[in-house]
C-alpha cells in the first residue's frame, strides 16, 4: 500500500498516512475506474454471420467427436443430420467464403471411421440393434450426401496438411475472441485507473493466505512492482495527472519491453513443462521403459535368474501389461543366462515361459495369433524339441513341483508339459489356417508349415515314447494320426512297392493299434478308430473299411460323443460312401450317403461352412462356436461330387424299382431327395438341354425309364460332367466304366420291367446286343430277377430264350385293383368313423355304408367283365 501512497515519514503509522493522503487527493471521475460484475456479466458481444454460422458447426462436430470415440452411432447419426442442417443455414457464407476446410476434414473423418466400422464384423454383431440401425441408415446418409463433395474430399486427402496452419489460427481465434472482445474496452482507453481497480481487487482479496495466492499471482508480481515504483511521481502525491493516458515514446517502449519478458518467461516455463511431461499410449503400462536386468556389480547365478524371471512372469495376465514388452525381456533374459553359462536347464525353462507369453499375446481366443508371432512361435518349439531330444539327463514333467527342479546340476528337472504345449501349438496353427483365405496365397504360404508342424509332432513322438505315460503316448499318438489320415498317397495303389519302406498304411496301423491297446478313455480310441477307417476308404481298401466300421459299433451310440467327434465320423460315412461307389457297391454308396445328404445341411454337417437357418437365428456365441469348429479348406470334400454320387447312386436304384412298382400304391421310396428333384424337374414349363450337375442326372433317369441306356449313360459321362466330377477321382477311367456298366445292366432290368407285358417270347442273343453286354451277363441278370419273383417268365437254355408267363396284371387289371384297394378303405373308414356316433347315426351309417359297397361292386364288376374280354 506504501507503493500507492508515499506521503509522511517511516516512522508515521498508517492510520496517520491514510489522513494526510485522502484530503490531498484530488476527486476523481468515477467512470473512469469503476467496475462492476452485472456490467461484465451483461456485456453484450457483436459477431458477423460467417463467425456465427462456423462456430455452430464446430459446436456440432465437437460433439460428434465424442460420440465418435465412444462409438455410439444413433448419436453419431443425429449429429450428422443436425449438422447438415446447420450447414443449409450457412449456405450463404458458403457461397461467399468457400466450404470451409474443417468441415471437409469432418467429412473425410466421418466417412473412414463408418468405413472402418462397417469393416468390423465382430463389432457389428456385438452392438445393439439401435446402434447397428443408425450405422446402416448413417452410412447410406453419408454416401449420398458425400456426393456433391466428391471432387472437395478428393483434394483434401491428396494434401490433407495444407492450409492447416490457417485452420489452427481460426480456430484459435473463435475461442479467444470472446475474450478478447471483453479486453477491447479498457484497452481503447488505456486509462490509468485501471492499476487503481486492480488496487481495490487486491485490498478485497488482501486476507487470503500469501501462500495460495503467491503461485497464482507470481507471474507478474515482480514487473508490476517495478513498474509502479518508476512510474510513482516523485512528490510522492498521487494527482488526476498520474491517472491519465501517457502517449510518450519512452512509455511505449516500456510497455514492448515488458510484453517481451513475459513471453520469454511463458516459453521458459512452457518448456519446462514439456520436459516433465511425456506422451503415452493407451492404458498406462506397467513397465515404463526398460528395465536393466541386473545391476552392474550383482552376481548372476541361477536364484538371481530365477527371481528376475519370476518379477517377469508375475506380471502375466496383469491389466496394463505390455505383452510384448515381456517377451523381450525374456529373451533378453535367456541371453543373460547363455552368456553366463547357467545350463541347459535353465535355458529350457525360460524357452516354457517365452513360448506361454507368446500364447497369451493375443487376449482373444477365437482370433489367430499374428503371422510374426507364429514364426517366433515355431523357432522356440524347434529349439525346445531339439533340446529335449538330445538331452537324456533332462526330465520335463508336469508333475514337478517348482521347489523341487533341479536346474544347477544333472539330472536336471523342469517344471512343465511339452505335450500341452504342443496341442496348444497345433491348435493355433489349424486356427491360422481358419481365418486365411482359401484362394489366397497366404493360405498356401501358411500350409507349408504343415511339413514343419508334422515334424515336431514326430519329434514329440521320439520323446514321449522315452520318457512319457502310456496316456501321454496315446495324446501324441493322435495328434499325428489326425495330421496323416486325410492325406492321399497314391503309392498305395502301385502294385511294385518296397515292403520294407515303411509306409502311410502300416505307420497308421501301428499307432491306432497302440492306442486301442492302451487308451483308457473312449474318446481317444473312437478318434483313432474314425481315422483310420477313413484313410482305408480314402485309399479304396472297401471291406477292411467297412469290417472296421461294423465291428466298432461306432453307429450305436456316436450321438452320445462330442461335437468334434461327431463331424469326424460324418467324414468318415461320407468317404465309405465315395469308397463303396467307386467299388461299384451301388446300394452300399446310397446307404452311406443317404443320412447326410437327406437334411440338405451337408456343408455344415461335415464342417465346411455354415448354412442359414430358417427356424430360428444363431446367437452371435453360437455361430463364433460354430465358426471355430470349422475345417481348413484343404481338408474340405468335394460337395459337388458328394451329390453326384448320391444321385446317381440313387437314379441307379429307384428307376428299376419305380419301373418294377409303377402301379403299386403302398410303393415305398429309396429316396425322397432324388424324388423331390424329380418333382422340381416335372414342374418346370419349359424344359431346355441340361446345364448343372442335378439336371444331367434328371435327364439321365428320364431316358433310363423310357429304356434309353445310350441317352442316359451320354446324359452322365460328358465333357461338362467329366470336368465337373468324373476327372476329380484318381482312377478316372475305371471309374467311368464302371458307371457305364450299372447303367447297361440296370436299364436291362428297367427294359424288362416295362415292356415284359408286350412280349410273349425273348431271345437272350437279342437282349446282350441291344445293351452291350456279354451273354453270360444278361443270363445272370434275367436268372436273378426270376429267383426273385421279379420276373414272371421261364427261361429255355438249348435256344436261349425268354419266354413270358404273362401273369403279372395288364395295366387296365392294374388300375382296377387299385381303384378297389381304395374304396374298400374309404368303407372301413367311414364304419370306423360312424361306430363312434350313437342314436340316429346308426341308420345313417348303414345306409351310407350300403351305397358305397353297392358302388364297389359295381365298378369291381365292370373292370373284371372289360379284363376278361381283353384276355
Amino acid at each position: 500500500m506504501s507503493r500507492f501512497f508515499q506521503a509522511g515519514s517511516d516512522s508515521e503509522t498508517e492510520t496517520e498516512s491514510e489522513e494526510e493522503v485522502v484530503p490531498t487527493r484530488q476527486p476523481i471521475p468515477t467512470k473512469a475506474y469503476q467496475l462492476s460484475d452485472d456490467e461484465e456479466d451483461t456485456k453484450r458481444v457483436v459477431r458477423s454471420e460467417k463467425d456465427k454460422r462456423y462456430d455452430d458447426l464446430r459446436n456440432i462436430i465437437k460433439t460428434m467427436r465424442n460420440h465418435k470415440k465412444i462409438k455410439d452411432m444413433a448419436s453419431v447419426l443425429t449429429d450428422f443430420e443436425g449438422l447438415c442442417k446447420s450447414y443449409d443455414k450457412a449456405r450463404k457464407v458458403v457461397d461467399r467464403e468457400g466450404i470451409p476446410r474443417f468441415y471437409l476434414r469432418c467429412l473425410v473423418e466421418l466417412m473412414d471411421f463408418v468405413n472402418e466400422c462397417w469393416e468390423d464384423k465382430e463389432w457389428r454383431e456385438s452392438i445393439s440393434k439401435s446402434n447397428a440401425k443408425g450405422l446402416t441408415t448413417l452410412r447410406q446418409k453419408l454416401r449420398k450426401y458425400c456426393r456433391d463433395f466428391e471432387t472437395d474430399m478428393t483434394k483434401y486427402r491428396e494434401n490433407p496438411d495444407e492450409g492447416e496452419d490457417e485452420e489452427e489460427k481460426e480456430e484459435k481465434g473463435e475461442e479467444g475472441r470472446s475474450g478478447d472482445e471483453s479486453d477491447e474496452a479498457p484497452a481503447k482507453d488505456e486509462m490509468k485507473p485501471m492499476k487503481a481497480a486492480k488496487f481495490v481487487k487486491d485490498r478485497e482479496f488482501g486476507e487470503r493466505d500469501e501462500d495460495e495466492d503467491s503461485d497464482f499471482w507470481n507471474e507478474d508480481s515482480e514487473d508490476e512492482s517495478s513498474s509502479s515504483d518508476e512510474d510513482m511521481p516523485a512528490t510522492g502525491k498521487l494527482t488526476a495527472e498520474y491517472f491519465l493516458k501517457s502517449t510518450t515514446e519512452q512509455e511505449e517502449k516500456r510497455k514492448k519491453e515488458r510484453k517481451k519478458e513475459k513471453a520469454s518467461k511463458r516459453d521458459k516455463r512452457a518448456k519446462d513443462d514439456d520436459e516433465d511431461w511425456r506422451v503415452v499410449t493407451s492404458g498406462a503400462p506397467l513397465i515404463m521403459e526398460k528395465p536393466k536386468m541386473f545391476a552392474k556389480d550383482q552376481e548372476i547365478n541361477h536364484e538371481a535368474v530365477n527371481k528376475k524371471l519370476f518379477e517377469i512372469v508375475a506380471a502375466r495376465g496383469k491389466k496394463g501389461t505390455d505383452r510384448s514388452q515381456m517377451i523381450e525381456l525374456l529373451q533378453e533374459l535367456k541371453t543373460v543366462a547363455d552368456a553366463n553359462n547357467l545350463g541347459p536347464a535353465m535355458h529350457v525353462k525360460i524357452l516354457f515361459n517365452i513360448v506361454a507369453a507368446i500364447f497369451d499375446y493375443n487376449p482373444n481366443i477365437a482370433t489367430c495369433m499374428r503371422s510374426e508371432m507364429w514364426e517366433m512361435c515355431m523357432e522356440t518349439m524347434d529349439t525346445l524339441m531339439k533340446m529335449l531330444t538330445e538331452m537324456d539327463d533332462l526330465v520335463v514333467s508336469e508333475n514337478t513341483l517348482e521347489d523341487n527342479e533341479s536346474l544347477e546340476a544333472s539330472p536336471y528337472r523342469v517344471r512343465g508339459c511339452i505335450l500341452t504345449v504342443m496341442e496348444r501349438l497345433d491348435e493355433e496353427f489349424t486356427k491360422m489356417l481358419q481365418a486365411c483365405d482359401a484362394h489366397s496365397t497366404e493360405f498356401v504360404d501358411r500350409l507349408k508349415d504343415e511339413q514343419r508342424m508334422c515334424g515336431l509332432l514326430e519329434t514329440l513322438q521320439t520323446y514321449v515314447e522315452k520318457t512319457g505315460t502310456s496316456e501321454e503316448i496315446c495324446r501324441a499318438y493322435l495328434r499325428q494320426i489326425e495330421h496323416c489320415y486325410f492325406k492321399f498317397d497314391k503309392t498305395a495303389f502301385e502294385e511294385n512297392t518296397d515292403k520294407t519302406k515303411t509306409t502311410p498304411e502300416h505307420l497308421m496301423d501301428k499307432l491306432c493299434k497302440y492306442i486301442y491297446a492302451k487308451d483308457s478313455t473312449d474318446r481317444l480310441r473312437t478318434r483313432a478308430i474314425l481315422c483310420q477307417i477313413y484313410h482305408h476308404a480314402l485309399h479304396d481298401r472297401w471291406f477292411k473299411a467297412r469290417d472296421l466300421m461294423l465291428m466298432s459299433h461306432l453307429q450305436d451310440n456316436i450321438q452320445h460323443s462330442d461335437v468334434p467327434t461327431q463331424i469326424l465320423y460324418n467324414r468318415t460315412l461320407v468317404q465309405l460312401g465315395l469308397c463303396a461307389f467307386r467299388q461299384g457297391h451301388v446300394r452300399d454308396a446310397h446307404n452311406a450317403l443317404v443320412d447326410i445328404q437327406s437334411s440338405n445341411r451337408a456343408k455344415e454337417l461335415l464342417a465346411q461352412g455354415l448354412v442359414p437357418q430358417r427356424q430360428h437365428e444363431r446367437t452371435p456365441e453360437q455361430e463364433k462356436i460354430e465358426k471355430r469348429r470349422l475345417l481348413p479348406y484343404h481338408m474340405h470334400i468335394n460337395l459337388e461330387l458328394l451329390e453326384c454320387v448320391y444321385l446317381v447312386s440313387a437314379m441307379l436304384l429307384e428307376i428299376p424299382y419305380m419301373a418294377a412298382h409303377e402301379l403299386d400304391v403302398r410303393r415305398r421310396m429309396i429316396s425322397k431327395n432324388f424324388h423331390h428333384v424329380m418333382k422340381m424337374s416335372e414342374r418346370q414349363t419349359l424344359t431346355g438341354p441340361p446345364e448343372s450337375m442335378r439336371e444331367h442326372v434328371v435327364a439321365a433317369s428320364k431316358a433310363m425309364k423310357a429304356g434309353d441306356w445310350r441317352a442316359c449313360k451320354n446324359f452322365i459321362i460328358n465333357e461338362k460332367m467329366n470336368a465337373k466330377v468324373w476327372d476329380l477321382f484318381f482312377q478316372r477311367d475305371k471309374v467311368r466304366d464302371l458307371i457305364t456298366s450299372k447303367i447297361q445292366e440296370e436299364g436291362l432290368r428297367t427294359y424288362l420291367f416295362c415292356y415284359s407285358s408286350v412280349y410273349d417270347f425273348l431271345s437272350l442273343p437279342y437282349l446282350a446286343e441291344m445293351f452291350e453286354l456279354e451273354l453270360p451277363v444278361v443270363h445272370s441278370i434275367i436268372s436273378k430277377m426270376i429267383i426273385n419273383e421279379e420276373l414272371m417268365a421261364s427261361m429255355d437254355e438249348p435256344t436261349q430264350i425268354l419266354s413270358m408267363h404273362r401273369t403279372e396284371p395288364t395295366r387296365l387289371q392294374s388300375l382296377a385293383l387299385q381303384l378297389a384297394e381304395k374304396v374298400s378303405s374309404h368303407v372301413e373308414n367311414n364304419e370306423r368313423i360312424m361306430e363312434v356316433k350313437q342314436g340316429n347315426y346308426y341308420f345313417q351309417k348303414s345306409i351310407t355304408s350300403s351305397v358305397l359297397w353297392g358302388l364297389f361292386c359295381t365298378i369291381f364288376s365292370f373292370y373284371y367283365f372289360v379284363a376278361l374280354a381283353h384276355f
